[in-house]
């Protein structure tokens, strides 16, 4: 027996817009896939943990949202546990459930996210965004996450530590990397030119530089090592789970939330920034990525752009990032957006990710955040996955 936790299946119904498709469609996909992957039926799955956050105010399902989904698929009889967490919905889901394979309370546990942001009402869409913050200091104020990432990215520019060239070629490559991924809601390489030009968002992010509202899921089986039989493919270990909730940043600077997870994952998982191979950050807006590399140790504090512009970031490059497209290209269903990094790192890891594919990696880190807080993300999770047999 071993007190390893392994990410034994993933599974993805395709992000985009799917007006004729309920969340029990989307959430049974993800689900289905992921048990198959896994080899096992669903009377295997002993735990549950459901990750949404807007369906309540988009669909009006509150309270048992994951006993309503799951029920359709045949998982009943046994505990399930509705997450929301913002944006961070989907990679809480995971953390609890392996949290519950370590704590020996069960050993195959599913965790699945699930959204449907296409409504009739495009401003239904926009409120729930928006709740997703603390009203009590942004309501009425007319400010949303792109305006919050907007003013990140102008003081930098400001600084002269980033170009807008740069925040244009981060998204470029995001795109680039999103069509090739069969599940990506946008499936289109873009010029620098057509990012430039399409329409401000929030100066100095346009719409090609932002995500999408979207639908779709992603799941993951999580297992005890050694509770379901070996397959010929590589074992993908959860070398790290750490989360933490959000704070009013010091006026004079702190470590940002992420960067905290990051450093307690870094220290679970006995490694450093540069022992991880790939990474898949939350970026909402396709220029995060830059800001995350900071703050997840992958380059020192003000070297991003330059980081970025040496190529380290690309699929074939020394530090590949959102090789899924990330949010703004592979799209972000709220809920599922924290699972589905899952499922592109196990893909990689496993070498299974076709034309993304990075070469021969062993360790792979999710950085997903949702919700505000006066100065920081209201929540945030970092989990680093290991692949246990060596590359051939």
């Amino acid at each position: 027996m071993t007190d390893d936790v392994v990410i034994a299946g993933v599974g993805m119904h395709p992000f985009g817009r799917f007006p004729e498709l309920s969340l029990k469609d989307l959430s049974r996909v993800a689900t289905v896939r992921a048990l198959v992957d896994a080899g096992i039926g669903v009377k295997d799955v002993q735990a549950a943990y459901s990750a949404n956050a807007m369906a309540g105010l988009l669909q009006g399902q509150e309270m048992v949202r994951g006993q309503t989904v799951l029920r359709e698929t045949g998982i009943d009889r046994i505990p399930v546990v509705n997450v929301e967490n913002a944006c961070a919905s989907g990679s809480s889901a995971l953390a609890q459930a392996v949290m519950a394979v370590r704590a020996g309370a069960a050993d195959v546990v599913l965790a699945v996210g699930f959204e449907k942001m296409f409504v009739s009402d495009l401003s239904s869409t926009l409120d729930a965004l928006e709740s997703a913050a603390d009203l009590d200091v942004v309501q009425g104020l007319g400010i949303q996450f792109t305006a919050i990432y907007a003013m990140r990215l102008r003081r930098l520019i400001a600084e002269g530590s980033l170009s807008l060239d740069d925040i244009v070629d981060v998204a470029v490559k995001s795109h680039a990397n999103g069509a090739l991924n069969p599940y990506a809601q946008h499936r289109k390489e873009v010029t620098p030119e057509q990012v430039r030009e399409a329409r401000v968002i929030a100066d100095p992010l346009t719409l090609l530089m932002c995500s999408s509202i979207c639908d779709g899921a992603a799941a993951a089986v999580v297992a005890r090592e050694g509770a379901l039989p070996a397959g010929s493919r590589a074992t993908v270990k959860v070398a790290a789970s750490q989360g933490a909730s959000g704070f009013t940043a010091d006026p004079d600077g702190e470590s940002s939330l992420s960067t905290m997870c990051a450093e307690k994952a870094y220290g679970e998982a006995g490694l450093g920034p540069g022992d991880i191979d790939l990474a898949e950050v939350h970026d909402a807006m396709a220029p995060a990525e830059l800001l995350y590399a900071e703050q997840l140790g992958f380059c020192d504090s003000g070297r991003a752009a330059e980081f970025f512009r040496s190529g380290a970031t690309r699929i074939d490059g020394s530090m590949p990032m959102n090789t899924s497209g990330g949010l703004s290209s592979r799209g972000h269903p709220v809920g599922a957006t924290g699972l589905a990094q899952i499922c592109e790192l196990v893909w990689q890891l496993r070498g299974e990710a076709g034309e993304r594919q990075v070469a021969r990696p062993r360790f792979a880190l999710a950085q997903n955040s949702g919700g505000w807080l006066e100065g920081e993300s209201a929540a945030a999770n970092v989990h680093i996955l290991e692949r246990a047999e060596p590359w051939d």
